[in-house]
């Protein structure tokens, strides 16, 4: 059984952040570890308050994993301040382990979820990931991206990224995925018309980096994961009187 370490928050809802992260973990038979770096109050309906843990407390749970286990693949969300950012980024990145950043900025409402300064320093480690994946409103944030003629356009990349809901579709979604070599890849997929949304970001690249750590090519990993993560909205248990959690465990 291979091993992941998700670096992210607590949701109380159980439908992102660790928690997600460990149920998709759990469906893609990978062994998931944790370095927890918030603890939030929330359910479907939002979030009302929020721990942030420190720097320090982050990195010694990072290190309690990574020098007893074998990590295969290393899965990064919401850090929550330039400081945690720099720290977890020194801790990891010397590791020779693939990392996959879902580099949490902007929800998809619109909303900004870290501050300046957090958003570059987050954008100046890209270099040390394996896989970026933004969200729409993140790509324009972090590369200036708003459809494939951007992305075609774009000078310097500084790895892999899959810009995900990128092209518009009623009836699809669109992903692209930007190699470091420049090479573009679309990936497209049903979408399901059912409101329980909650955590598909996350649930997302979990799935990619249980995918990666069972040794399958980025191309399989994120093609299989839209796959999941479709199959879990559709089949979604309706939970909460908001945008409730999808079926991570099918």
């Amino acid at each position: 059984m291979k091993i992941v370490l998700s670096i992210a928050g607590s949701d109380s809802s159980g439908g992102a952040g660790i928690q997600a992260d460990i149920k998709s973990g759990f469906y893609h038979k990978v062994f998931m570890t944790t370095a927890i770096t918030a603890v939030t109050v929330q359910n479907t309906l939002g979030v009302t308050d929020v721990v942030v843990l420190k720097p320090e407390f982050v990195v010694k749970q990072i290190k309690s994993v990574i020098e007893d286990f074998k990590v295969n693949c290393i899965k990064i969300g919401m850090l929550s301040s330039k400081e945690l950012i720099i720290e977890v980024f020194e801790t990891i990145k010397d590791l020779n382990i693939p990392i996959v950043l879902d580099p949490v900025a902007i929800s998809r409402a619109g909303s900004k979820l870290i501050d300046d300064e957090a958003i570059n320093s987050l954008k100046s480690n890209f270099k040390y990931a394996y896989l970026i994946t933004p969200n729409s409103l993140e790509a324009k944030l972090f590369f200036d991206v708003e459809n494939i003629n951007d992305i075609k356009n774009l000078k310097d990349i500084p790895t892999n990224i899959i810009f995900k809901n990128i092209i518009k579709s009623d009836n699809q979604t669109v992903d692209v995925l930007l190699k470091k070599n420049g090479k573009i890849k679309i990936f497209k997929g049903k979408k399901a018309d059912v409101s329980n949304t909650h955590g598909t970001g996350c649930s997302f690249s979990a799935s990619i980096a249980s995918l990666i750590a069972r040794d399958k090519s980025l191309y399989k990993s994120i093609k299989k994961s839209k796959q999941y993560i479709y199959k879990a909205i559709k089949n979604a248990p309706n939970f909460g009187s908001g945008n409730g959690p999808i079926n991570h465990i099918l």
